[in-house]
């Protein structure tokens, strides 16, 4: 049967073997009781297929069980359960260091940019400035110098941007794949007005990375909204995700599961890309 909510790119939730190599190793290994076993567990592989169904469609109800996927509550488990074992930060951390062996990431600049995917509950919500006061939550988003993401960390609607400048930076994992010590830090930073403080300028000096943030007041067509583009593209990609347009979840963590996940799928989409191009 088909529902109305789904996408139109047919089984986009769909893992294949080579995704599912990456994935695995980072699951939780549960034995199973040799006393009183219970009820055999579903398989990891189509529970996380499941879940990625839940992120592209937006389901909010029930899985369509002929896709056999298992129930809704034993995805919902499975996704707090691989959440709390830090699953996907882990997976986009690989996917970054596979992009990076491949020279397909791009440290010489970053993009920084909010966004308000709103929000009524969960501890990370709060009223947004620019929203007309609505309650609502911020996706923060940085940005190699192509738009694969590094970090999307989550904030109440209430946070300024320039405040999630450096926590931005911190939250980028240290990505290895080349010799010698990960990279963390890009050359460059690039930000709109909402990013200008001359505190935090010096703040990103201090790190080894060069601002180069908008102007408040500064007429528009410096050409800096072009260069930082790739940004709000990566937006665009995440918003493909239906799960992330509106945020539902109570708990603050499952949210930022979904939101790390796609980014990691669009890690992994653009890394086949790239390998395609270069066969």
């Amino acid at each position: 049967m088909i529902r109305g909510c789904w996408v139109a790119r047919p089984k986009s939730w769909e893992v294949d073997d080579e995704l599912w190599a990456v994935i695995e190793p980072l699951l939780p290994k549960v034995e199973r009781r040799a006393r009183h076993p219970g009820r055999k567990r579903y398989p990891d592989r189509l529970v996380f297929q499941g879940i990625l169904f839940v992120l592209h469609t937006g389901d909010r109800e029930h899985l369509p069980q002929e896709l056999g996927f298992g129930s809704g509550m034993t995805c919902w488990r499975r996704l707090a359960e691989w959440t709390e074992a830090g699953v996907w930060p882990r997976l986009h951390e690989a996917l970054l260091t596979k992009r990076r062996s491949v020279d397909a990431l791009d440290f010489s600049r970053a993009a920084v940019e909010g966004s308000h995917p709103g929000a009524k509950r969960g501890s990370k919500a709060g009223r947004s400035p620019v929203d007309r006061g609505r309650t609502g939550s911020k996706h923060h988003l940085i940005t190699d110098a192509t738009g694969i993401p590094l970090a999307a960390p989550l904030t109440g609607g209430n946070h300024n941007d320039v405040t999630q400048l450096i926590p931005l930076l911190h939250a980028v994992p240290p990505v290895r794949g080349k010799r010698g010590r990960p990279r963390r830090r890009p050359d460059v930073v690039l930000g709109d007005r909402g990013y200008d403080h001359d505190k935090y300028r010096r703040r990103l000096w201090d790190l080894g990375v060069k601002p180069l943030l908008a102007r408040r007041g500064t007429q528009h067509g410096s050409g800096l909204g072009t260069q930082r583009r790739f940004v709000e593209r990566a937006f665009a990609r995440l918003r493909w995700f239906r799960r992330l347009r509106i945020r539902s979840e109570i708990r603050d963590d499952i949210h930022e599961a979904f939101l790390t996940l796609g980014c990691a799928l669009i890690c992994w989409r653009r890394l086949k890309n790239h390998s395609a191009i270069e066969a």
